[in-house]
């Protein structure tokens, strides 16, 4: 199939001269084209340029199947990639929900129970093909709410059975959904209640058994441990960190949520291609990340929704580091995965300009999955994953108007998935 978009407003994110990610001062620079259209033929980006130079009749005749449609007053991006989501989950925790309201910490709702252990006791409870239904709702949401490539963690099994449930689950996500699908290893997420005395034998069993089981199945393309107080200490990751690099899965990290914890500098030490979360981050670990090739990762939504302090950005930036901003959608510390809303939070709690935001929902979290040669930009080529707005005045927009419905055309693949629009 070919597509025509004409008229556009405005085309945002444009690349001619590909780059991996956009780093420092070049964050605040978006490369635009007003009044432009857009070619995009057999799933690919095939050409853009401005409405006046435009060969209609010649692309017809090249295109007999070409349809066009009008983005008269509207804008065109790239589709959001969202790099750290644990949307395959069983149920909600709503409940957690007023006990944070009564003023229970994240960390006393774990101590009780509660937390991730909550979501494994509800997981391992609820049948594959329930889960793979949930699951397939939730990657439909974020769809129609413009994101066209998601990673998805496992981490609420904590046991090699469900562990593997769960990424058999992303698995057929990946082979069902039009979202392009990136699978993480998460078995050590938490440490479950019967290990609390001797966590060691709970990485014994995440090393030794669940690592070459997920590989034999071939089921994750990263491997990642949540580093942190109170979770896996800097011995533990590295040891997880090896044993998933002997068996091909490469490295991500949970760092620095609640406390100054090692795991931005053990997370660059491996080249993980991201590290996550870093509300606390200082000159120490910002040293450690510039020019480590590892992408630095915010969850703003996560520290919205628990109340916590935010990752300092505006530092982060103004050091010449990249930054990538994605959802954590999850049922406990994220029950959210709309991007436009984080790029909100990106602006209004993390004091990143408009442009830095959409650099950091798309081309940096492109790269943050390992699909920045394929996904977060306009650029020739690339997979034809792109977000048509409403009428809106321009791209400040999008973050200013927080609660807003403004999507109005997702296209992945070159094809109309939201609305079902006849083209």
């Amino acid at each position: 199939m070919s597509m025509l978009i004409t008229g556009i407003k405005s085309l945002l994110g444009i690349e001619t001269d590909p780059v991996p990610y956009v780093s420092g001062k070049a964050m605040s620079r978006v490369q635009s084209l007003e009044d432009a259209w857009l070619l995009m033929h057999e799933g690919r980006i095939s050409d853009f340029g401005p409405m006046k130079e435009l060969e209609r009749e010649g692309f017809r005749k090249q295109f007999p199947d070409l349809k066009e449609v009008s983005a008269s007053g509207k804008i065109v991006l790239p589709a959001f990639c969202d790099s750290h989501t644990h949307l395959v989950y069983a149920g909600s925790r709503e409940l957690e929900y007023t006990d944070k309201i009564r003023g229970l910490s994240y960390e006393e709702i774990a101590r009780r129970g509660g937390g991730i252990l909550n979501s494994t006791a509800l997981l391992q409870a609820t049948s594959e093909d329930e889960i793979y239904e949930q699951s397939l709702l939730r990657v439909h949401e974020i769809m129609q709410l413009g994101t066209g490539a998601v990673e998805i963690k496992s981490g609420y099994g904590l046991s090699t059975e469900t562990e593997l449930k769960m990424l058999r689950v992303i698995r057929r996500l990946r082979e069902t959904s039009p979202v392009d699908i990136r699978a993480t290893f998460l078995g050590a997420h938490s440490i479950p209640a019967g290990f609390r005395e001797d966590p060691d034998r709970y990485v014994d069993l995440v090393v030794e058994e669940m690592i070459p089981a997920v590989a034999e199945e071939g089921l994750a393309d990263f491997i990642d441990v949540f580093c942190d107080r109170g979770f896996f200490t800097v011995p533990q990751t590295e040891r997880i960190l090896e044993a998933g690099l002997i068996h091909g899965l490469k490295p991500k990290i949970h760092a620095n949520e609640l406390d100054f914890s090692g795991g931005i500098q053990t997370g660059v030490k491996y080249q993980a291609l991201s590290v996550d979360h870093l509300e606390f981050t200082g000159q120490e670990e910002i040293q450690c990340l510039l020019d480590s090739g590892t992408m630095p990762t915010l969850l703003p939504g996560a520290s919205f929704f628990l109340g916590l302090k935010y990752a300092p950005a505006r530092e982060m930036i103004e050091a010449g580091l990249p930054v990538a901003l994605a959802s954590d959608f999850n049922p406990g510390s994220s029950p959210s995965g709309n991007m436009k809303f984080i790029m909100s939070l990106g602006c209004i709690q993390l004091r990143m300009l408009p442009e830095e935001v959409l650099h950091a929902v798309t081309l940096n979290t492109a790269y943050a999955m390992g699909l920045h040669e394929t996904h977060g930009s306009i650029c020739r080529g690339k997979k034809a994953n792109v977000v048509i707005t409403k009428e809106i005045p321009g791209l400040a927009y999008l973050p200013y108007a927080y609660g807003s419905d403004l999507i109005d055309t997702v296209i992945l693949g070159g094809e109309v998935m939201y609305p079902d629009l006849k083209v």
